[in-house]
């Protein structure tokens, strides 16, 4: 099976900031290429952090209402430090939280399910920036054509990995939801097939019809 890389869905044409752009320049450069966030890179084109619209709102929220009808948010400290930044190396969001281009979509994701981050920077070897790869962007695996999953499912799930008979098992898929009809000769087989057909990029859920000839999966009477 063939999961998808982050090489495969991530920009490659990278809009950056210098870690010293200004911060009106941070805000132009955001609105003019149509972005939310960019990395801060050094001089060596790796990445640093990234600042988004996010950072650079912090800036107008540290600052009093002159209606005085709106209270200061109350802030943290380093919040603090970062909305009195004027450079990109002084709002941004540090350090940068990187993938590589081989990782398979799944990498990706729980990292920044784990970080917390909606943007991931991709680097080289040597943390030199190769491009982004955004959370739009890994949801992309959930767009492909249901001809496609049906037939790595029937062929290289089906037939090439559990050596199954293409008329003994098959997969029918709609919208990215996966339905298994036939029969296999061992029970225990049963979960190994659905766990391997949500395994496969863009299946959004499986379900089973499957029968079995040899149950050997059943518990040993008490005592025995």
């Amino acid at each position: 099976m063939h999961h998808r890389t982050v090489a495969e869905l991530m920009t490659r044409d990278v809009v950056r900031a210098r870690r010293d752009l200004p911060f009106k320049e941070i805000v132009k450069l955001l609105a003019e290429n149509d972005v939310t966030a960019v990395p801060v890179v050094d001089e060596l084109d790796r990445p640093m952090g990234v600042v988004s619209e996010a950072d650079l709102l912090r800036k107008s929220s540290d600052q009093a209402d002159p209606s005085g009808l709106t209270p200061m948010p109350h802030i943290e400290a380093w919040e603090r430090a970062k909305a009195e930044g004027a450079r990109a190396e002084e709002l941004m969001s540090a350090p940068a939280v990187c993938a590589r281009p081989e990782w398979t979509v799944v990498e990706a994701a729980r990292l920044m399910e784990v970080q917390d981050v909606k943007r991931l920077p991709v680097v080289d070897e040597a943390d030199k920036l190769l491009g982004i790869v955004s959370r739009r962007d890994l949801l992309r695996v959930l767009l492909r054509h249901d001809d496609a999953i049906r037939e790595e499912i029937n062929r290289d799930v089906l037939q090439r990995t559990m050596g199954l008979d293409p008329s003994a098992v098959t997969g029918e898929v709609r919208q990215g939801e996966v339905v298994l009809g036939g029969s296999v000769e061992f029970k225990s087989q049963i979960p190994i097939i659905e766990r391997l057909c949500r395994s496969v990029d863009g299946v959004v859920s499986v379900a089973e019809h499957l029968a079995y000839r040899t149950d050997d999966v059943r518990s040993s009477p008490t005592g025995a």
